[in-house]
């Protein structure tokens, strides 16, 4: 019995052995030594793996692949990390279709080309505390971003790596990361210049940014609440005309009113067929501004400003005009609010979350890219009366910066043209300047990636279509030859030509041309100049308003005088049916002095800009310049003119002999 006993014994420890050996096997991998040598923000990207997509194809470099892997982000330092931001620098051509836990920072739906590497920021988990004020949590201090998406061109066994990862918040630094065949890691650390007395705010500073949103919770109740969108322009040459607005709800929200702005689309079909109709039950839904995930706001005229419904609010209503602080600084601002209705589970009246992913859009102007909303401190506002010296507080306050982003080549909306006195041919807008990709465009019978044609000066005055027969005389006449198909349109708006008009020997003048080739007129327009040259010689503008801003590049600020600040649309010519239609037109003649500019040289470019923007849009410019020995002309055959010269000498000669 003894000898039973003791076999008994020692099957139970053996068994107990194995079930803590099976444990100990399911335990996670202890983390690397990078994250435990950490003291900053452990920023770390792992592949985890791929698949080939359809279609199957036998070129490496373009099959497709859906690949899978984790991003993570952990506070391994004694301070909280708010608003966290990461850099991930793809490389191969990558399509982000998924990021849990992440959102894109430029505002793009997914599924996004992210192939030049993109911006990720938290949401709904935005900030990372410590492990000292919550006791090593890893869910309060880490955040896993599984990834989902599309490479090309790498196949197995190689890795599609990102080139880098990084930390984007300001005040960190992060080195070179390691790069393991499958990982990629790294440690950023706090900027610690000096050190400074904290201020007593739990929320970040504001940031600066070409235009700002602020999104402030005026009022909270049990399942709704007011909010304030507050729009400012704070670019000496930004601006943004007619703006759309848009954004994303992430929590099923939608807008029961507004005042100081509208939704292009009233409907409440998504919210009656959707979550909110099954909670809403007795609400009527016919009354509710939009239910869309994403709404498109426009602002409202100015003659809804003191409509009793809508508007009465501080800086509403300008029919989508932002205009920088140099020209008006009371229509740099623009502002509207909204009544918000939640859904379960965030009907308390504390649980208050922004929209992400904006956008903002204007006519002609600049493009804006948005970050996320970042939580700032309650806005305050003053006594509305003036009379008391008080100021109320918002609920809740999140701040959205954007900055002016630089068209890339073909995407400009604007274009300029070349021509001077000492040259008869006008060297026109670049070819595509602002694409090709319109309807209108056929490029199976025009050629998108040649020059344009030289032209003469009268043809400027015409829509591009009516051009091809005054540019194909053109060029038999200067003996240039015709291509065939021949250069497809600028497609631009608006152009603008920039004629050098004279030069002498105390100073220079040129002449700019602004035209409306839009329906739409512009009010309030302005044009910038940057001279990188001839900037210091600037003497007068004669028929509009001329603005030196020497802090801005050497910039040359040009606006309509008062009541001839419109540039008006395109219309029709005096017989529709045989005339070309005829573009809005504005022109003044600018003067220069050369006392404080010697050595500048007219004849070879030097009085053309650097740069040009209409109304904050930069405008694309042609790459070369009108000279004084006729740009682009075929080159003279000089043997048979020297051989024509010496018979005659010889024949001159022989005759006296």
């Amino acid at each position: 019995m003894v000898w039973r006993l003791v076999v008994l014994m020692c099957l139970l420890i053996c068994d107990d052995l194995s079930r803590a050996q099976d444990y100990s096997d399911d335990a996670p991998p202890p983390p690397p030594r990078e994250q435990e040598n950490c003291d900053g923000i452990f920023v770390s990207y792992t592949f985890i793996s791929r698949e080939k997509e359809y279609p199957r194809l036998k070129n490496a470099s373009a099959q497709s692949w859906a690949f899978k892997a984790m991003a993570t982000v952990l506070n391994a330092g004694s301070f909280e990390l708010k608003s966290w931001k990461i850099f991930i620098g793809f490389q191969h051509d990558e399509i982000l279709v998924s990021a849990g836990g992440a959102v894109v920072m430029d505002g793009d739906d997914m599924p996004t080309s992210v192939g030049n590497g993109t911006f990720l920021s938290g949401f709904p988990q935005s900030d990372l505390k410590t492990s000292i004020v919550t006791a090593g949590d890893i869910n309060q201090i880490e955040v896993r971003i599984p990834i989902t998406g599309t490479q090309f061109g790498v196949k197995p066994p190689d890795v599609p790596m990102p080139k880098t990862i990084s930390l984007a918040n300001d005040g960190y630094k992060c080195p070179k990361p390691t790069l393991k065949k499958t990982s990629m890691s790294v440690c950023c650390t706090r900027i610690l210049k000096v050190k400074v007395k904290p201020k007593s705010t739990k929320f970040l500073p504001r940031q600066y940014g070409d235009l700002s949103f602020v999104y402030d919770i005026m009022q909270a109740y049990e399942g709704n609440y007011m909010a304030q969108v507050t729009i400012e322009n704070n670019h000496p040459l930004g601006r943004l005309d007619h703006w759309n607005l848009t954004w994303e709800w992430m929590r099923g929200e939608f807008i029961n009113s507004m005042r100081g702005a509208y939704t292009h689309k009233i409907d409440a079909t998504d919210c009656i067929y959707g979550a909110a109709g099954q909670y809403y039950q007795g609400l009527d839904f016919s009354h509710v501004m939009n239910c869309q995930k994403n709404p498109i706001i426009g602002d409202l005229p100015s003659e809804k400003a003191k409509d009793e419904k809508v508007g009465y609010i501080p800086y509403c209503c300008r029919n989508g005009s932002l205009l920088p602080t140099i020209m008006d600084r009371t229509k740099s601002k623009a502002a509207f609010q909204l009544q918000v209705y939640k859904i379960p589970p965030d009907m308390n009246r504390t649980a208050l979350y922004p929209p992400e992913k904006w956008k903002i859009v204007g006519v002609l102007n600049p493009s804006y890219n948005c970050g996320p909303p970042v939580r700032v401190d309650p806005t305050e506002y003053p006594d509305e009366t003036g009379l008391l010296q008080v100021a109320s507080s918002a609920i809740a306050s999140w701040q959205v910066s954007c900055n002016i982003t630089r068209p890339k080549t073909k995407t400009s909306r604007c274009c300029v043209s070349y021509s001077a006195f000492y040259n008869d041919s006008v060297v026109p807008c670049n070819t595509c300047a602002c694409g090709c990709d319109h309807e209108e465009t056929d490029t199976d019978n025009c050629n998108p990636n040649i020059p344009q044609m030289l032209l003469p000066s009268e043809a400027l005055l015409v829509p591009f279509a009516n051009r091809t027969a005054k540019a194909r005389a053109w060029a038999r006449l200067k003996h240039i030859d015709i291509p065939n198909p021949m250069p497809c349109g600028d497609n631009c708006g608006v152009s603008i030509n920039w004629h050098i008009n004279s030069d002498y020997r105390t100073g220079w003048t040129a002449r700019i041309t602004l035209f409306n080739w839009e329906e739409i007129n512009f009010e309030d327009w302005f044009v910038a100049v940057e001279m990188k040259k001839a900037f210091l010689g600037y003497e007068n503008i004669y028929s509009f308003n001329g603005t030196v801003l020497k802090d801005i590049n050497n910039t040359l600020f040009f606006q309509g005088l008062p009541g001839l600040n419109w540039l008006m649309g395109e219309v029709n010519g005096s017989d529709p049916k045989t005339d070309p239609r005829v573009p809005g037109k504005q022109q003044s003649v600018i003067s220069f002095r050369k006392k404080l500019t010697p050595g500048i040289k007219i004849k070879q470019g030097d009085g053309f800009p650097t740069k040009l923007y209409f109304n904050g849009e930069e405008c694309s410019l042609p790459t070369e310049f009108p000279t004084g020995d006729g740009i682009r002309n075929p080159p003279v055959n000089l043997v048979p003119l020297i051989l024509l010269t010496l018979v005659t000498f010889m024949l001159i000669t022989h005759h006296f002999h």
